[in-house]
């Protein structure tokens, strides 16, 4: 993981983050990372200055992966969003969305019903006056969560231990890929444990600018996982930006102890398979399947600079063809593109990759981000799917 400089002095004005920012080339009242992040916190250093066009910013990271200097771009956007809330009322609209953890809490005691409410006519027009696009698909909640399901399973014991963090998305919305991680764990030898304890890793929260409740969650979660990293076991995540925010935001957005040592035993499933497979370690008694796949990387994977061990992992398995899209941001950035006045910014953003995924006349596309998945499901029609599930079904699907 690289190392960001906190100085926006260090931003030498390149303009490397604005042609690499896919918001800059969606929406002209952005004025670009640049300016709005170390140009204008130059400013917010002198006096109390809130530039609106900070609104357009997506948290997506670009502007970070590009950025020779290293500069935090977007961890100065969303700690000048905070401050600007700590005086002025955030929308209801925001709210909702930065509280998805307590919405599924709820909607997972009934979730047939609240799938239904949800997705009708009425309840989709009171969210449209409440600033959440109509247009834009809701994930529905699945009829069991992954923790749940999870209690059930027996493992094979073993002396190695790996700690999953499933994340909001996995645990509500699609539990399989959870119990892909926990099979391909069990697979290569490792015995999962979910800490029960565990909560939202804060993402939506620092985007709408809920940063005390942000640093809340970051404190119990690191509280939580300083004690599994003492012991010597990995953490292990399914979600990119679960694992960029444990891994990397966390030590950007708040001063934290413990966070460093966390930060360090942070793996993305497929990072960490491909270190097994390194030290000689990986199941490789993969079964032969058959399929053509387009694979998309996640803009909070690309920022985390482990390349894309997705594809790599992938590429392993025998009987498959796997295309790298390598068609820039999907647009959706996490709950950005299920705003009203965000939805038509986020599929222009997306649009290159939706026509490039339609061109290859691929059906199924791969990716890690679950909302990503949701995104490309509905700008290109194509079924999405967890790269894990297909390493899954390599070992037989057992």
């Amino acid at each position: 993981m690289k190392k960001h400089h906190e100085n926006p002095d260090s931003c030498t004005t390149c303009t490397s983050c604005v042609v690499h920012c896919p918001v800059t080339q969606a929406v002209r009242e952005f004025r670009g990372p640049k300016l709005a992040g170390p140009a204008g916190e130059r400013f917010r250093l002198l006096e109390d200055e809130y530039d609106a066009a900070l609104q357009y910013c997506s948290n997506c990271k670009n502007c970070d992966i590009s950025c020779p200097s290293q500069v935090p771009i977007s961890t100065l956007n969303m700690k000048a969003r905070a401050k600007y809330y700590k005086t002025h009322k955030q929308p209801f609209r925001d709210w909702i969305l930065s509280h998805g953890e307590q919405m599924a809490k709820m909607a997972s005691l009934t979730p047939g019903l609240a799938n239904l409410g949800m997705n009708n006519f009425i309840s989709r027009a009171v969210l449209k006056g409440l600033g959440v696009s109509d247009k834009a698909p809701l994930p529905e909640y699945a009829s069991e969560t992954f923790s749940k399901q999870f209690k059930r399973i027996k493992q094979k014991p073993s002396a190695n231990k790996a700690i999953f963090y499933p994340g909001c998305f996995v645990n509500y919305n699609q539990p399989e890929v959870g119990l892909d991680v926990v099979a391909v764990l069990q697979a290569n030898d490792f015995e999962v444990i979910v800490p029960e304890d565990l909560v939202c890793c804060s993402s939506p929260l620092v985007v709408n600018g809920y940063m005390d409740e942000a640093e809340a969650n970051a404190r119990k979660n690191i509280g939580i996982l300083e004690k599994y990293v003492q012991m010597g076991y990995p953490i292990i995540t399914a979600c990119t930006s679960c694992g960029l925010m444990l891994k990397q935001e966390y030590q950007e957005l708040f001063e934290i102890e413990g966070v460093e040592q966390v930060a360090s035993r942070i793996y993305d499933i497929a990072e960490f398979l491909l270190e097994l497979y390194d030290e000689g370690n990986l199941n490789t008694n993969f079964v032969k399947q058959n399929g053509k796949f387009m694979y998309h990387a996640p803009c909070h994977l690309r920022v985390q600079g482990i390349g894309k061990p997705s594809l790599e992992l992938l590429r392993m398995l025998p009987g498959i063809e796997v295309i790298d899209a390598d068609a820039g941001c999907c647009g959706i950035s996490g709950n950005y593109g299920f705003k009203e006045d965000k939805y038509d910014i986020a599929m222009a953003i997306g649009s290159n990759l939706f026509e490039t995924i339609k061109a290859s006349g691929i059906k199924t596309v791969l990716s890690e981000c679950g909302t990503c998945r949701q995104q490309i499901g509905h700008g290109a029609g194509v079924k999405t799917v967890h790269p894990i599930s297909l390493v899954r079904a390599a070992y037989g699907n057992k």
